[in-house]
């Protein structure tokens, strides 16, 4: 049975990884551009990219290494038409693990010999350890010596300012996880900080759907109280208004609009109330889905049977919720 710190625990870790999960699988490309340029540059990105998870499955069925839920096996084409796999692993925890050389080393001999292909290793280290940079894994014993060796990339190490002027979205990530991790205990500092990166989020040239998706992951980690987090909202409101911004009304309601746009779709093609609620459910359940991971069959029944009134209301409440249980208060 868990205790009550490892109930705590995962649920700092669960704080992060999902949201971080989200970002990199929509924004690959731009993930590989921040914290692995030379491989960017060598990847032919007009072929496509493929995350190969029943692959990755194999490799970590047996692993007794620990969590590995961040782990991504990526297919990639080089640009001379080699076909390259990479193994990332993303590390969001925030203390340091004594045996995380390791399970780079493991990863890496068992997806080279399921695959026969060169696996690049990637960590990125999220943790507020000065000390820990653990980029080596190796063993000596009577003239046989293993040595493998991976990038690591540690997050505390990016300068603010480097941040600020980059136009590579994993630069708000990056900001917003950092800031996060400072101000876990300071909520005020919390809401200035947010505001701030709101701010630079709206005024940073990112696209409509660009913008959306960071402020869902800045919205996720930098999680504030409900009393400042409506404070925010105010904040964001009236300054939409007063740059008459062309593609949003109000952050606060993405959420919900999409479940309506969604909802609305279907229920037109069906041409029916019905249609409408059945839209509106499905739309529920597909955004409970990529924000809360998989959706006990409790839930679907009761989001399948609701009025269209509570579904809007659920619906509003998708990205402030702090957990499933948190939507249907």
């Amino acid at each position: 049975m868990a205790t009550g710190i490892d109930k705590k625990k995962k649920r700092q870790h669960d704080e992060f990884d999902v949201p971080w999960k989200e970002i990199v699988e929509g924004y690959f490309a731009d993930f590989i551009a921040f914290f692995l340029p030379e491989a960017h540059h060598d990847i032919d990105w007009a072929r496509g990219y493929a995350f190969l998870d029943t692959e990755l499955a194999r490799i970590t069925r047996a692993s007794v290494i620990g969590d590995r839920r961040m782990d991504k096996l990526v297919k990639v084409w080089r640009r001379g038409g080699n076909e390259c796999w990479v193994l990332i692993h993303i590390e969001i925890q925030g203390d340091r693990k004594s045996e995380f050389a390791t399970g780079m080393y493991v990863y890496h001999y068992r997806a080279f010999d399921l695959y026969r292909k060169p696996v690049v290793g990637l960590a990125i280290l999220a943790d507020e350890s000065t000390q820990w940079r653990p980029t080596e894994y190796h063993y000596e014993l009577w003239g046989t010596r293993q040595s493998y060796q991976f990038t690591a990339i540690k997050l505390m190490d990016f300068a603010e300012a480097d941040l600020i002027n980059s136009t590579n979205p994993f630069a708000v990530v990056t900001r917003a996880y950092l800031n996060a991790k400072k101000t876990r205990q300071r909520m005020q500092e919390r809401l200035d900080v947010k505001w701030l990166l709101i701010r630079n989020l709206y005024e940073s040239g990112f696209d409509r759907q660009q913008v959306i998706d960071l402020f869902r992951f800045m919205d996720w980690v930098l999680h504030l109280p409900e009393d400042l987090d409506a404070r925010l909202r105010e904040k964001i409101v009236a300054y939409e208004e007063s740059q008459k911004m062309p593609y949003m009304s109000s952050i606060e309601r993405i959420g919900m609009k999409i479940g309506e746009q969604i909802g609305e779709q279907i229920g037109e093609k069906r041409g029916e109330k019905r249609g409408e609620q059945k839209g509106k459910a499905d739309a529920l359940l597909q955004l409970l889905h990529e924000r809360f991971g998989s959706v006990p069959k409790s839930v679907r029944k009761k989001v399948t049977a609701a009025s269209l009134d509570d579904l809007t209301v659920w619906i509003g409440k998708i990205f402030k919720a702090d957990s499933l249980q948190a939507v249907f208060r």
